[in-house]
């Protein structure tokens, strides 16, 4: 024995049980020889108060036994929350008793007679799975400390940038402080507010997105703040705003640079007094709604021109995030990739291993003005083009590699009708999406970044039969 050898296992403990005094002598002898900690039981049940007492790394049980034979004490041993390894022993071993011995919690079967070998490859095979085991522990709880220090919710960067929107969106989380998200569209403001949501204590509640642009000024007040039956033409019924549906949780209002001043002046009422009123009805109602804001615009330019109150601004305004470009923070681009990857693989039902380095150095090399939704986009439609495990050059169409999809789509304009154009331009993007996708029109959909029924209402309209 090597001293190498015995420091190897000086640290392993074995526990022998045999009702054989000469079995138990043999392998006790053989065992401390080569290193190991040995101790000894004449049956079951004084292994098992052996094993419940000690620490042991394996076990070499016998099978027929006194007391408690060695199939009883698997169970017995497996209840006791020990993680030894179990090896069984015996001298009536059949396959049937092997197998019923492994689903009972055994790692391995050695027949009587053995060599005394046969006893120290079946140790040195477990020593082995363990050692993987505790590998493949180690690699996942690496692997969890990056994505836990790489992540924030549903974002993931690792950029000196993004870990400082991270650790600050941590800290207000806890608290019902008002927040203002400042960045261009298609960083990922609306993830930031879901993250910071579900960090938070009101996340057991609902969280509310409104799209302040997307609301016409006419309908806003009413969804934000609800009405009462007949408080204006085609009020048919008493409608619950959105604030009150969100009594309790988040209202995420998304562009609220785009909110008129008229309504600025409503809000501003409701962030002070935490109170709403619905629209026709003359009484206020109280509601408890953290209010997170976002905007792609300039709000203290706004302010300046007199387009935002400056009021509010100051009230939303109590703790900014600003989200930075794609473009600064280029080193994200590698785990976007890698994270989009894993989501599509998993949506589109793809085996996509990863980006070829080629395609990634122009990925890398974009200005990315459309920001993570591009890359997001563009990673989708890679995905979708490609037959291959990788994903090449000829699949993007960004930057140096966009080759021809560069090109004006065709035909070119005539005249100056806008309408007209605008109408050429869509029958052209809807085509290529289709031929992109093969046809699929909810990819497609989803490439041109309009709804379903949306895409089937413009292909009738334009004639197109894909």
């Amino acid at each position: 024995m090597t001293e190498e050898k015995t420091k190897s296992c000086a640290q392993s403990a074995v526990l022998i049980i045999d009702d054989e005094e000469n079995m138990c002598h043999m392998l006790s002898s053989m065992l401390k020889r080569d290193g190991y900690s040995v101790d000894t039981a004449m049956d079951g049940e004084e292994g098992l108060a052996k094993l419940v007492a000690g620490a042991f790394d394996y076990v070499l049980c016998d099978i027929r036994m006194p007391k408690m034979d060695g199939m009883a004490f698997l169970p017995a041993a497996k209840a006791s929350a020990s993680e030894a390894t179990i090896i069984m022993m015996s001298a009536y071993g059949t396959i049937d008793l092997a197998v019923e011995a492994m689903k009972l919690g055994a790692y391995d079967f050695i027949s009587k007679p053995f060599k005394s070998d046969e006893v120290r490859l079946a140790i040195k095979k477990a020593e082995e799975r363990d050692r993987l085991k505790r590998e493949n522990l180690l690699l996942k709880k690496q692997i969890r400390q990056f994505e836990e220090r790489h992540r924030f919710g549903n974002l993931v960067a690792k950029s000196r940038l993004m870990q400082k929107v991270f650790e600050l969106a941590a800290k207000v989380s806890q608290y019902n402080t008002t927040v203002l998200i400042f960045g261009e569209s298609g960083t990922g403001k609306e993830l930031v507010a879901q993250a910071i949501h579900r960090a938070g204590p009101r996340q057991r509640m609902p969280m509310v997105p409104v799209n302040c642009g997307g609301i016409p000024e006419s309908l806003l007040e009413s969804e934000l703040f609800g009405h009462v039956k007949g408080a204006f033409t085609g009020a048919d019924r008493t409608k619950k705003g959105l604030f009150e549906e969100a009594d309790g949780g988040t209202i995420f209002l998304d562009e609220i640079g785009e909110m008129s001043v008229s309504l600025q002046v409503k809000l501003l009422r409701v962030l002070q007094e935490s109170e709403i009123r619905p629209v026709g009805h003359a009484g206020t109602r109280k509601v408890d709604v953290r209010v997170v804001a976002a905007t792609s615009r300039n709000l203290p330019n706004m302010v300046a021109e007199g387009t935002f109150r400056e009021d509010l601004f100051y009230r939303l305004n109590v703790i900014s995030i600003d989200l930075p470009p794609l473009r600064d923070r280029g080193e994200d681009i590698p785990l976007l990739c890698r994270h989009f990857i894993d989501q599509f693989n998993a949506t589109l039902q793809r085996h996509v291993k990863g980006i070829a380095p080629a395609a990634m150095a122009g990925l890398l090399q974009h200005r990315w003005p459309g920001n993570v939704r591009e890359l997001e986009n563009a990673i989708e439609r890679a995905m979708v083009l490609t037959d291959d495990d990788w994903l090449k050059p000829e699949h993007f169409a960004v930057g140096s590699m966009a080759g021809a999809c560069n090109t004006p789509i065709e035909p070119v304009f005539e005249g100056f009708s806008i309408k007209s154009a605008q109408r050429t331009m869509e029958k052209g993007m809807i085509t290529k999406a289709l031929k992109a996708t093969q046809g699929n029109r909810t990819q497609a959909a989803r490439l041109l970044e309009i709804s379903h029924p949306s895409l089937l209402s413009k292909m009738k309209a334009y004639l197109i039969d894909l």
